[in-house]
């Protein structure tokens, strides 16, 4: 990536409004369109919404795009749109047992409303305050119970005293995509909620949150230490999206993937979701009392932050070392048809790329800068600096064509998102090699979010954050 050429936040302002006006033709054309009997809109095909039935993780996007459009607008419809949605179809997302997705979900909708209720942007209701936390309550329990123990300390092999939340695939799967679930057990936590366990047990959901986080930086991201063959120093910060475990006896098993080329290459929105997940762990974790911290059993406060700060800034390090001039990616960094080493000095035309590039890593990615630059103000001033450059590149790519989807007949916001490559979901138009030209439900509205988030900074508003500020 070019980090010299990144414009400042006040030349964004007039693409951040050129994106919030294509945001709200956009959802509006959805949402005169869509058929809720179809399912959940997931990604777009010639331009047209279209679901793909694997889970229904992309619904909570579906309703809180409009709701961040609302925050960045003050426009009544968006926030009706995104309420109603709310109140009609999230509640079966809620207590939805099989899945890992309940920080996409259940934060994007009752956690916005929430906020927006707690900023004093839309009017204080004490009964619909109460309906958002028991969602949100319920949700981080729900979430947090999927869950598979493991041993920490190989010597100790039966004492199963850490873990992870499994993914959809079953008990063996920690995917790299959780991470930004965790947001679910925290607030869950915040507002004072346990799960509750066998024999009225209590299970603290900060833990638990921290035992994934921690479970997910040792074995999903590789740090060039040569772990295995291909966790070379040239490849530090690379990551997996799959670790499986044996659940008989607690161990790691093997590297695995479900969307990326390889276990051994890096699917990059795999990366981009641990980037952004440590990022927006290091800001909640800036918000727990000493005490509550202090008392996780399996290390110290300085030991979990450093883990955070280790994989995050791992990954933002591989990024920026992966990315091209104007910090697009491809899809995967070791997918067959790309030359290696790759020539990363230029930008290229993501309808003609030797494989498909994915603007979802990139929108997602970039929030991860940003809030990890913002996290390292005082700690680290050059990796700030280049951090907050890198979110600032991304932006002025994926705000300008040929990302920026102008076309009124287009439904999706940000073009040349990639869905699943491997199963051939994505749609490769007529006459090109690549899919390319379509949108997702979750490259729109991280693309929408950081548009937020840098709108609310020109404004001189509160961070966007998925946690109540400390009092």
């Amino acid at each position: 990536m070019k980090l010299d050429r990144a414009p400042s936040l006040v030349s964004l302002a007039p693409a951040l409004q050129s994106v919030f006006a294509l945001a709200g033709r956009k959802i509006l054309d959805l949402d005169n369109t869509w058929d809720p009997a179809a399912g959940t809109p997931v990604f777009t095909v010639n331009g047209r919404y279209t679901s793909r039935g694997w889970t229904e993780w992309t619904q909570g996007f579906q309703f809180g795009m409009p709701i961040l459009l609302f925050d960045a607008t003050r426009d009544e419809r968006f926030l009706m749109l995104g309420r109603d949605g709310t109140f009609q179809r999230m509640a079966p997302h809620v207590s939805h047992i099989g899945v890992h997705d309940h920080g996409f979900n259940n934060i994007s909708t009752y956690g916005n409303l929430r906020r927006l209720m707690l900023e004093g942007v839309i009017p204080h209701n004490a009964f619909e305050r109460a309906f958002y936390e028991m969602a949100l309550k319920a949700s981080g329990a729900v979430q947090a119970a999927r869950w598979t123990p493991i041993f920490s300390n190989a010597d100790q092999p039966l004492n199963r005293d850490t873990g992870y939340i499994h993914s959809f695939n079953g008990p063996h799967s920690l995917f790299s995509d959780t991470i930004r679930s965790l947001r679910s057990l925290c607030l869950a936590h915040q507002l004072g909620h346990p799960l509750m366990g066998e024999n009225d047990k209590p299970i603290n959901l900060l833990h638990r949150s921290i035992h994934h986080a921690l479970t997910t930086a040792r074995y999903n991201v590789y740090y060039g230490e040569g772990r295995d063959a291909y966790d070379t120093p040239q490849e530090k910060g690379r990551t997996v999206h799959e670790s499986i475990f044996n659940t008989t006896d607690g161990r790691y098993r093997c590297p695995s993937t479900q969307q990326g080329y390889s276990p051994f290459s890096t699917w990059t929105r795999g990366l981009a979701w641990i980037l952004a997940g440590f990022a927006e762990q290091l800001e909640f974790l800036q918000s727990v009392p000493a005490a509550e911290l202090a008392a996780f059993p399996l290390a110290p406060a300085s030991a979990i932050l450093k883990a955070y700060v280790r994989g995050a800034t791992a990954t933002a390090d591989w990024y920026l070392a992966h990315s091209f001039a104007d910090g697009m990616v491809y899809w995967d960094a070791g997918a067959p048809n790309i030359a290696q080493p790759a020539d990363y000095s230029r930008s290229v035309d993501p309808t003609s790329a030797a494989e498909p590039l994915d603007s979802s890593a990139a929108a997602i990615a970039a929030q991860g800068f940003l809030r990890l630059a913002r996290y390292l103000e005082t700690l680290d001033q050059d990796r700030t600096e280049r951090y907050r450059a890198a979110a600032m590149t991304i932006a002025k790519t994926l705000f300008a064509e040929p990302y920026l989807s102008t076309d009124a007949n287009h439904q999706g916001l940000i073009l040349h998102s990639i869905y699943h490559r491997p199963n051939n979901w994505d749609h490769i138009p007529a006459g090109k090699k690549i899919p390319c030209g379509e949108s997702s439900m979750w490259g729109d509205y991280h693309a929408l979010e950081l548009a937020l988030m840098l709108h609310r900074e020109l404004e001189n508003q509160p961070p966007l954050n998925f946690f109540d500020p400390p009092q």
